[in-house]
């Protein structure tokens, strides 16, 4: 019997997030594993998200559902999660993915709890077995990885950015079909009316393909200007440590650990980073991490692929001019 599959697709800033382009394409690969049957992707937002809404079926989309109004340009977690409640009952939805943006990780719960499902927060890979979803997913700040299996009718999963691969866009688009979700703007009990965000062409930390993160060995904010030119050069994001974010040298944005930013980059770069575990908990799945640090024995060295045992005010620019000279 075919397994219905829901995927929440996350629109932000004119385009679709990453993450939401890695849920549909991993549901797409997943549906005949799970007995077939079409993945549906829901998209909800303004006028501009129901423009882009089609464009999903080149990435494995079957069918695009638009939940779409002026009032939902920006994400608010009782009329989102009301309209994604509704598209999950309508469609007899079984599976439900959500990318584990910010906003994901706070729509995933929400639907959870109103469709009495069973959640896997955080999902860094997905497998079949027996016809049944199979999840993998860290524990205890990453020191161990679980595999998960809910027992619930309806299954909900948020899934990490950059844990799975977006599909080439070789499909075409679909005709997207609006979504009646039955409330209006007068049935909620809050309204978002603006978002103040950072402007910049980097892509965001849960996202990056590559982030080059500083910690205290850095020595003072002034001199993350050495990060920064060096992540120009390979086009990166920079990161931070709390240490350096508790100090009020880098905005909270930045900062990568257990109560910051979860990433999986393919490349982290650890620079003057010590390596406590409430920072290893939120970059140790990066598939490779490189280290600087004076000290030989930091414990970052223990999860690192390379590690560079130096001053990082000396390696770090030695780095950018051998970054400079790979571009030229």
């Amino acid at each position: 019997m075919a397994t219905k599959i829901l995927v929440v697709a996350e629109f932000r800033g004119g385009k679709f997030k990453k993450g939401a382009l890695e849920c549909v394409a991993e549901a797409a690969r997943r549906k005949d594993e799970l007995g077939g049957g079409d993945v549906v992707a829901l998209v909800i937002g303004g006028d501009d998200a129901k423009a882009a809404a089609g464009s999903l079926g080149k990435h494995g989309a079957d069918r695009v559902l638009t939940a779409c109004a002026s009032w939902l340009d920006y994400y608010n977690g009782d009329a989102y999660g009301k309209a994604a409640v509704a598209a999950a009952k309508a469609e007899s939805a079984e599976i439900v993915l959500v990318a584990a943006t910010l906003d994901g990780k706070d729509l995933a719960p929400r639907m959870a709890a109103a469709l009495d499902a069973g959640y896997c927060p955080d999902a860094t890979a997905l497998s079949v077995e027996g016809g049944k979803l199979s999840l993998t997913r860290p524990l205890y700040a990453g020191k161990v990885y679980a595999t998960v299996a809910l027992r619930t009718p309806v299954q909900i999963v948020s899934l990490r950015p950059n844990s799975v691969p977006v599909a080439a866009s070789e499909g075409a688009d679909v005709a997207a079909s609006e979504f009646d979700f039955g409330f209006g703007e007068g049935d909620l009990k809050s309204k978002v009316t603006g978002v103040a965000a950072k402007s910049g062409d980097k892509a965001d930390l849960t996202e990056a393909e590559r982030i080059v993160s500083g910690g205290r060995g850095l020595k003072g904010p002034e001199n993350f200007v050495l990060l920064e030119a060096f992540a120009d050069e390979i086009g990166a994001t920079v990161g931070a440590s709390r240490a350096v974010v508790d100090a009020g040298w880098r905005p909270h944005g930045d900062q990568v650990g257990q109560t910051g930013k979860t990433v999986s980059p393919n490349l982290y770069f650890a620079i003057g980073i010590s390596g406590a575990i409430q920072h290893l908990a939120g970059m140790s799945t990066s598939k490779c991490i490189v280290a600087v640090n004076k000290d030989a024995d930091a414990p970052i060295f223990k999860v690192a692929d390379y590690g560079i045992v130096g001053d990082l005010f000396e390696v770090v620019p030695r780095m950018t001019e051998e970054a400079k000279k790979l571009k030229s």
